[in-house]
């Protein structure tokens, strides 16, 4: 008698905003007419980081 195999769960989609890197650039803006300063690398906050596309659990 052979064995079933179960297939593998799929592997998890990117999340669409940081395209699965889990950051994201944002602009520093500083002074009173809010001049752009640079760039800064932030937490993205759709995956929260995981780099994992968000499930409606």
């Amino acid at each position: 008698m052979a064995a079933k195999k179960t297939p593998a769960p799929p592997a998890p989609a990117a999340c669409p905003v940081c395209k699965g890197s889990g950051e994201v650039s944002v602009t520093v803006r500083v002074g009173r007419k809010r001049r752009v300063a640079g760039q800064q690398t932030g937490m993205c906050l759709t995956c929260l980081g995981s780099g994992e596309a968000p499930t409606d659990d």
